[in-house]
């Protein structure tokens, strides 16, 4: 069998030696090329090694199994894979024969471009967990601004709590299409703290920003939080981690196949904790996108 291992930030060819132990595996560095062979891919790193790779991954085909080595492992935990030593063990099922392999979707944004509102395809980038708009955004660029070590620890937090008491709701609206329909509708028009789109029930390092999100359902989950005073929102912000924030009745939550983002001024538009481009946007989803290894 052979292996292709993929290196984030701040690993080493010693992450490897877990998983070194089975000597029928044959080991090569890298995105295995067009001319090269795996059976597997293992790629060590957080959700945003994980986003700069998941176009060449979605492309080769190949099972992909996540060793959590990040600053932010949400896509590892909603997995399963939340330690290094059970990426160990579904490593050894693979090999076993075992058939671990489970096929999600993943989400794509796509920018949307000049006055008649049409896609930029060349432009279009995978995401894993949660894209955002608003006060995500704004908290993901301070965060990704902190030292890696800062991050891994709480590093998004850290970055939201000053963050609230500065950012104000912005107009934005949101738009929905049917499935199999080509019209839009529209799902929200209001002032807006912030917009979720969500593949994962969580991100940010455990905030349960979905609840109901699934990998494997064809839909986005939808949670947009409109014009909070920033005092109640910071008093409010514990219950995102165990989904609770859904009873609050600023919060509107949905789910949907495809959303279009459209705001006042340009906003950034963050996912996996990457920046992808600024509104107006095209969020969906590609179902069956991503071959992974579980436990």
């Amino acid at each position: 069998m052979r292996a292709a291992a993929i290196l984030g930030l701040g690993c080493s060819p010693k992450e490897l030696e877990p998983f070194q132990g089975d000597k029928k595996i044959e080991w090569c560095m890298g995105v295995p090329g067009s001319g090269d062979e795996a059976d597997v891919v293992l790629l060590f790193g957080g959700d945003g090694t994980i986003h700069r790779h998941l176009g060449q991954l979605v492309l080769l085909g190949l099972p992909v199994l996540v060793v959590p080595a990040g600053s932010g492992n949400d896509f590892a935990r909603a997995l399963g894979l939340w330690r290094v030593r059970d990426s160990v063990a579904a490593c050894r099922k693979f090999c076993g024969g075992s058939g671990n392999v489970r096929t999600i979707d993943l989400g794509v944004i796509a920018p949307i471009e000049g006055a008649g509102g049409a896609l930029a395809p060349h432009s279009a980038r995978y995401f894993c967990c949660v894209a955002g708009v608003g006060l995500d955004g704004e908290v993901s660029r301070r965060a990704n601004r902190l030292p890696r070590w800062l991050r891994g620890h709480g590093g998004y937090v850290l970055s939201l709590a000053p963050t609230i008491f500065t950012f104000a709701a912005l107009p934005m609206k949101i738009l929905t299409q049917a499935e199999g329909g080509e019209d839009w509708t529209m799902r929200s028009d209001r002032p807006t703290m912030l917009a979720a789109f969500a593949n994962t029930p969580t991100y940010g390092g455990g905030m349960k920003i979905a609840p109901q999100a699934k990998m494997d359902d064809g839909l986005l989950d939808v949670c947009t939080v409109g014009g909070v005073d920033p005092f109640k929102l910071f008093c409010l912000f514990p219950t995102i981690y165990s989904g609770r924030h859904l009873k609050i009745k600023e919060v509107e939550y949905f789910q949907s196949r495809r959303v279009r983002v459209e705001t006042e001024h340009p906003l950034d538009v963050y996912a996996d904790g990457e920046f992808v481009c600024r509104t107006p946007v095209e969020v969906g989803v590609e179902r069956a996108a991503l071959k992974v290894v579980t436990p």
